[in-house]
């Protein structure tokens, strides 16, 4: 039989098959031993074919292949330095939900995640989410990151997804796609899904006032199909995001303004680093490029961890 995957808890899986029924299996032992390094070598949006089994108590099934994906957004695992997980995969467009605080995004955890997107060609739409409790001058804050990331050629769009601002033009966007949610825990994943489809009523959480971070209210991806022709991926909140399976001399392809520049530079293999007569950062002194976007780029080639950014981040605003 064959079947799309719609929810992955690393053990059990949810196939809907193609006669619209939903079956829970698993994967043989073997199956983890096909060179996959990934944690979860089956993940929610694949195409699989699939054995039953007729159980004492139900029927489940066996998963015997995945089908070739289309793409997919990987990323590094968050205790296993080796090992990488795949979030969701064959997705038409990727929304990337960002808070100014409560929680903060940064800009390096934004394009850690258009860098994985741009890498397997995910179109990635990004959703400046709770604008409606922000004071003047945090909404200037947020006009003054969306005009960064559009001139650069994403979508950018301020939402509320509690108040319902701008929601029709996310449900315009995504009808006839299969669509994945991202985001850190906190910035209003399950809120969003809520307000596109009330029925759903997708358990939430609120904000610990201590650390100022998301709780995790979604402990495994999950694929849900919406009343107006669209499926949406719900994902874990991420704190951080290792990009994997990027060589340093591709890196800067997947930044689209550097991509740009790139047949300016006096050496056709230009790092962007030392070289000289380099595009690039005569293009960062001069105003054209975004010093936020050229840190975020060094840090990835030097193999420096997302962390300690976010902590220089936190020491520069004392």
């Amino acid at each position: 039989m064959k079947g799309l995957v719609y929810k992955s808890t690393g053990s059990w899986y949810q196939v809907k098959a193609e006669d619209g029924e939903v079956y829970n299996c698993r994967i043989k032992g073997k199956f983890r031993l096909k060179g996959i390094k990934s944690t979860n070598p089956v993940a929610v949006g694949d195409r699989v074919k699939f054995d039953l089994e007729e159980g004492l108590e139900d029927v489940k099934g066996v998963i015997k292949e995945i089908e070739d994906r289309d793409n997919y957004i990987i990323r590094k695992s968050v205790n296993l330095s080796k090992q990488t997980h795949i979030i969701a995969s064959n997705i038409d467009q990727a929304f990337l939900l960002v808070t100014l605080n409560n929680p903060p995004t940064f800009t390096t955890f934004i394009d850690r995640f258009l860098i994985t997107a741009e890498a397997y060609h995910i179109k990635t739409v990004l959703l400046f989410n709770k604008i409606d409790i922000f004071n003047e001058d945090e909404l200037a804050e947020i006009k003054f990151l969306a005009a960064l990331y559009r001139e650069i050629g994403y979508e950018c769009l301020g939402i509320s997804a509690l108040t319902g601002k701008n929601i029709d033009k996310v449900k315009e966007m995504m009808t006839g796609k299969t669509s994945m949610i991202s985001g850190h825990s906190g910035t209003g994943k399950s809120t969003l899904i809520n307000a596109l489809e009330p029925t759903l009523d997708l358990k939430t959480s609120k904000i610990s006032t201590q650390s100022k971070q998301g709780q995790h209210t979604t402990t495994f991806a999950e694929m849900y199909d919406l009343s107006f022709d669209a499926r949406i991926i719900d994902t874990p909140g991420i704190k951080g995001f290792g990009v994997v399976e990027i060589e340093k001399e591709e890196l800067a392809n997947y930044f689209p303004e550097f991509f740009a520049l790139k047949d300016q530079c006096k050496y056709y293999n230009c790092l962007h680093l030392e070289e000289p007569k380099c595009a690039v950062k005569d293009a960062l002194e001069d105003g054209k490029v975004a010093w936020s976007r050229y840190k975020s780029y060094l840090q990835i080639i030097k193999g420096e961890d997302e962390q300690q950014y976010r902590i220089d981040n936190y020491e520069d605003e004392k």
